[in-house]
């Protein structure tokens, strides 16, 4: 069987040559075709856990008090922004905005209703409210009520009274809400059951359609946040600008996955010829390896299009990772055909392409299989974008060996050899024998090195975090970063965080008629002139409901306060602000449960929607605290706040657990920095067991096995030790390192371990076998492990800041897998390896 592939093999590559040819046509064809359905993604879908409990939540209360995505436009004009100049080009700015079609509203200090300016009562309300620029507002009087007001206050302007902020309401698409609204509903039904054919049927079509129609509309998003800056554009002369929220984030971060993937592509690919044409100085040698490279990019890029995997930030580099690992395998069999062409110098082409591809075929399998492995790991994750990523690079690393395998035996099979076999005095040859002669004269010292290592990293490995700030994400020059400390400072906050309060259980288990004869009872009371009127459409809400009565909202001021009083928040909005306006209303008096039911009933609809419906249910039976918390805060601790707040307003507050629900993006980002310990440990769990049953079965020995992961291991454990000691946190980009680092570092292990296996079943004695492979692969690991980590380091021009980490971290981690692949590994082999 394995004589008749083989066979096969040498026709399709070295005879037939014009059947292989016209296959690699008809699958670049292919691979075009479906590239046209390549896309990126950078919604906030694309940064959540799968099957979050707390995701569906807050889909849920927000669809109940009516969350809609919007965009904050931070005002900062050149003079007094009360001034009437100021006040007309604020106007210009928001009627402009307003008539983009995208655009469903614009609310602005303009806009929202004064109640102090000169202050109000709750008659007066009920005929009309003015604003801030009607005749009879009193301009003195609204800057202090912006200043002042519980509602407005840190919102629409800052205290100092020079920045405004303008909430632009973006349209909703109905039709993408219901989609995914059901494909979720089908999802958590297949978590917990199967689903009939037709139930599963129906989630394909949904998740079709749906994906189909998230990606008309993240392109409309890009296209309303282009608008919107070309608006702003237009007022930039008489005033600062910025632009603050997630659909801006999301579209700036679209440009970002787009620019590095143009960049990295070009670099990279630039970088690797260049580097190519200086260690081997032929053309033949820089054209083959990169036709390769292309073909599997290519391929790689239709793949993508065919199984909708969208591409994020997370996933923006595989572009470049395929470069680099596709060339790894290449220049492997590039050294060993050079090898074996200064070895031979009269044989054929066909003969030399046979026995490069018999000697390393085998050691390639597993090289492959390795990073497979490592890249296969990160599915374990339970964070969209890296399982995504895990399962792209998976199939860059089969295309990258099919591809390798037929194309490099294609293009050499009709060519003739040239002289200039690899030789023993480049750069390449005297720093590998450099290394062997080194640690042949001081093993015992190297040795020792390496355990101090192994033990600071260690200790390093133990300060490891994943606490982390969203805006640090994003270099300082970016509008993203300058926009979120701009709101930060003067709007109060940008990531939101909701507190939602529900009655407690036993609440509900009251005689349903007992509470309806209260109700009742409560609405005779009334007075005669509101009873008729009143009680027929609102019998007694503050009789009726648990949250909604003077005794109940006096617990929610003291909730409020102490959310408000916390360091990490900014703007916080509940009843509570809603109640200390209706005091004002209420000439300065807290009102009863009379007065309560009767405003809840009488005030006017527009009032309604700001005061009341974005903070309590309809019933009255939970309340919504809105909270914006300040990122930029260097104190901030995501999952250390959140569990303070659920402590204390159990223990502060008595209140049942059962009650308190948080939720919105801090709760969901969170989850995913929080469920990155456990993938790590996951992660490096699987890639280490696999790898090492991998190594097993190729060397079959188990002391060669656990010899064969320890420098890289020792590489990974020394990037993660140095990730501790300098504090920089994992994310979802630097959570990957290991795992790629152990992945993609051990093939050089299994080079050079199967050519020292080689050199020692000749007969040679074990240190001139170490002399000798590192002689011959030995050089070419230098040269992919230089590759490689330059190629990593090129990642460092990415505006996205994780992204840059991950290169340089990853380029470090491969020199450092370099070093011990040259100095750690040999030793090992020489003292604990096979004899001859």
């Amino acid at each position: 069987m394995l004589k008749s592939l083989a066979a096969l093999y040498d026709r399709l590559t070295l005879e037939r040559r014009w059947i292989t040819g016209a296959l690699l046509l008809a699958l670049a064809a292919g691979a075009v075709w479906f590239a046209q359905d390549f896309r990126l993604d950078a919604s906030a879908d694309s940064l959540i856990l799968e099957n979050d409990e707390d995701l569906r939540y807050y889909r849920e209360i927000a669809k109940r008090y009516g969350a809609q995505e919007s965009v904050v436009v931070a005002y900062t004009p050149q003079g007094d922004l009360f001034s009437d100049e100021v006040l007309a080009r604020i106007k210009a700015l928001r009627d402009e905005l307003e008539a983009l079609e995208p655009v469903s509203a614009v609310t602005s200090l303009l806009d929202v209703p004064l109640l102090d300016s000169p202050r109000m009562t709750l008659s007066e309300v009920q005929d009309g409210t003015r604003t801030l620029l009607d005749p009879q507002t009193d301009r003195a009087l609204a800057r202090q009520e912006f200043a002042n007001s519980p509602l407005y206050k840190n919102l629409l302007t800052d205290p100092a009274g020079e920045t405004t902020g303008m909430l632009v309401l973006l349209k909703t698409d109905e039709q993408a809400r219901e989609l995914l609204t059901r494909r979720e509903d089908l999802r958590e039904k297949a978590y917990s059951e199967t689903l009939s054919a037709p139930e599963q049927a129906e989630l394909e079509r949904v998740s079709a359609a749906y994906r189909e129609i998230s990606g008309a509309q993240q392109d409309r998003q890009q296209q309303t946040i282009a608008q919107i800056r070309e608006v702003i554009r237009r007022h930039e002369d008489k005033a600062s600008i910025v632009l603050g929220g997630l659909p801006m984030i999301a579209s700036d971060m679209i440009d970002f996955v787009r620019a590095d993937i143009r960049l990295f592509s070009v670099l990279v690919g630039g970088f690797l010829i260049l580097l190519l044409a200086l260690a081997f100085r032929q053309l033949r040698w820089v054209a083959l390896p990169v036709s390769i490279c292309v073909a599997v990019s290519v391929v790689m890029l239709g793949q993508l299009g065919l199984m909708h995997w969208p591409v994020t930030v997370v996933s923006s580099n595989f572009t470049s990772l395929t470069l680099i690992i596709t060339l790894s395998l290449v220049v492997h069999l590039v050294v060993r055909y050079r090898e074996l062409q200064g070895e031979k110098p009269q044989a054929s082409s066909a003969e030399l392409v046979r026995e490069t591809i018999r000697s390393k075929l085998a050691p390639s399998i597993f090289t492959a299989a390795t990073t497979m492995v490592s890249f296969g790991s990160l599915i374990i994750a339970d964070i969209r974008p890296v399982i995504d990523f895990g399962q792209m690079m998976v199939w860059s690393v089969v295309w990258a060996f099919v591809l390798t395998f037929v194309m490099f035996p294609w293009l050499l099979a009709g060519s003739k050899p040239k002289d200039g076999g690899a030789g023993n005095s480049d750069v390449s040859a005297r720093i590998t024998q450099g290394f062997a002669l080194s640690i042949r004269k001081a093993g015992g010292p190297v040795l020792a090195l390496y355990a101090v290592l192994i033990v600071v990293a260690v200790a390093g490995i133990a300060r490891l975090g994943v606490e982390n700030r969203f805006i640090d994400y994003f270099k300082d020059s970016t509008e993203i970063y300058q926009g979120m400390v701009l709101i930060d400072k003067k709007l109060g906050g940008t990531t939101p965080l909701e507190v939602i309060l529900d009655a407690p259980p036993s609440f509900f288990e009251q005689d349903e008629d007992e509470v309806d004869e209260f109700a009742a009872d409560f609405a005779d009371d009334f007075a005669d002139d509101f009873a008729d009127e009143y009680a027929s459409d609102n019998t007694g809400i503050t009789a009726s409901s648990y949250w909604y009565n003077s005794f109940a909202l006096q617990d929610a001021k003291q909730i409020h306060a102490y959310l408000e009083s916390l360091p990490e928040t900014g703007k916080v909005l509940s009843m509570a602000t809603t109640m200390e306006l209706i005091t004002l209303l209420n000439h300065g008096d807290a009102p009863d449960d009379f007065t309560l039911s009767i405003m809840h009933g009488r005030l006017p609809p527009t009032i309604k929607e700001q005061l009341f419906d974005p903070y309590m249910s309809e019933d009255g039976n939970q309340l919504r605290f809105s909270i914006r918390v300040i990122d930029s805060d260097q104190n901030l601790r995501r999952d250390a706040l959140l569990k303070k707040i659920r402590k204390d307003l159990i223990e502060q507050f008595d209140l049942k657990p059962e009650q308190i629900h948080l939720a919105g993006a801090l709760v969901l980002y969170n989850n995913v920095l929080q469920s990155l310990f456990e993938s790590q440990i996951l992660t490096l769990s699987a890639v280490f067991g696999a790898i090492v049953l991998m190594l097993w079965f190729l060397f079959r020995s188990p002391r060669l096995a656990l010899i064969g992961v320890l420098p890289t291991v020792f590489a990974a454990s020394m990037i993660l030790g140095l990730m501790g000691w300098l504090n920089i946190p994992l994310d979802i980009m630097t959570i990957t390192i290991a795992a790629i680092t152990i992945g993609i570092g051990v093939d050089n292990t299994i080079h050079y371990t199967h050519r020292f296996q080689d050199e020692i079943h000749t007969g040679v004695e074990r240190w001139q076998a170490m002399i000798n492979t590192h002689g011959s692969v030995g050089r070419a690991i230098y040269l992919t492990s230089v590759i490689v980590t330059l190629g990593f380091s090129i990642l460092a021009l990415s505006n996205f800041v994780p992204i840059v980490l991950f290169g340089l971290f990853t380029g470090l981690a491969m020199l450092l897998a370099l070093i011990a692949n040259l100095t750690l590994l040999p030793l090992l082999l020489v003292k604990l390896g096979p004899k001859a």
